[in-house]
């Protein structure tokens, strides 16, 4: 055993890298699984992709991204409906049983948090047994309080976990991502919560560094760069039952401009010191 195992690579972590090029990088590194995007895979071929990790001996994680469910436009509604059985169709053609769904931020000029969140439970309710058809789970993914206007409404793993226990666990989960996370004073019994009722349907890592750039989207720091203890949030998703994949997802423009590999080994070198 290496100790990567259960290690899994997000593609935006290394977005420099082509499809052909993760798959490589990963082989060559000893990490066993890769978290993919929507559009990169939809420009490679969804097809294609699949063959390609088939190849390299590579599991595909999750697939990001579906969701965006808050609108109040009946035609946007439609479409954001039909935007994520897309989503599940290509998730289960790259053999992912996890798509992470970010949930949706407010509709221009509303107020109503309550709202939103309940059209989202109005659309889950509507996509979790097209999903389960074919195999997949809908992972409501709860982001950091600065994104709920915009992104997502969804902010603590208690509101992830009020939405998907409205569902049986094997079609609605959670992520527990701790870039978002770190901050919560409750996330521990939540955790618990989720393993409890078998919901962490993903585990994601980043670490939380300042200063932050504006909007923070493209801040997260590698592992150990920052204030975020990742290996208790790994001991504590362990102890809640949940033993599949840690996925690497890192957004920062210094780390897009490095060489591919000597990030990776970097990254794998971070998950031995701060996350096993």
């Amino acid at each position: 055993m290496t100790g990567l195992d259960r290690l899994s690579l997000n593609q935006e972590t290394l977005r420099q890298w082509s499809l052909p090029e993760l798959a490589r990088g990963c082989a060559a590194a000893g990490v066993p699984g890769v978290g993919l995007w929507r559009a990169p895979v939809r420009a490679y071929g969804v097809a294609r992709t699949a063959r390609l990790l088939r190849a390299a001996g590579l599991a595909a994680s999750s697939l990001c991204r579906g969701g965006f469910l808050t609108a109040v436009d009946p035609a946007a509604r439609t479409a954001a409906l039909d935007d994520n059985r897309a989503a599940v169709d290509e998730a289960a053609a790259l053999g992912t049983g996890t798509l992470v769904l970010v949930s949706g931020g407010l509709p221009p000029g509303s107020r109503d948090l309550a709202g939103a969140r309940e059209r989202i439970a109005d659309a889950l309710g509507e996509l979790a047994p097209y999903a389960a058809e074919r195999g997949v789970r809908l992972a409501v993914e709860p982001l950091h309080p600065m994104y709920a206007a915009d992104r997502c409404v969804v902010s603590t793993l208690t509101q992830a976990l009020d939405l998907a226990e409205r569902f049986p666990a094997d079609r609605v989960g959670v992520v527990v991502d701790t870039y978002h996370l770190w901050w919560d004073d409750t996330v521990a019994a939540q955790i618990a919560r989720a393993g409890a009722g078998g919901r962490i349907a993903a585990f994601q890592l980043a670490d939380w560094v300042t200063p932050l750039p504006e909007g923070a989207l493209l801040g997260r720091g590698l592992l150990g760069e920052g204030c975020v203890d990742l290996r208790w949030f790994r001991e504590r998703v362990d102890a809640a039952g949940y033993h599949g994949p840690i996925e690497v997802e890192i957004f920062h423009p210094e780390l897009w401009a490095r060489d591919g590999a000597e990030a990776l080994a970097e990254i794998v070198a971070g998950y031995r010191a701060h996350v096993l």
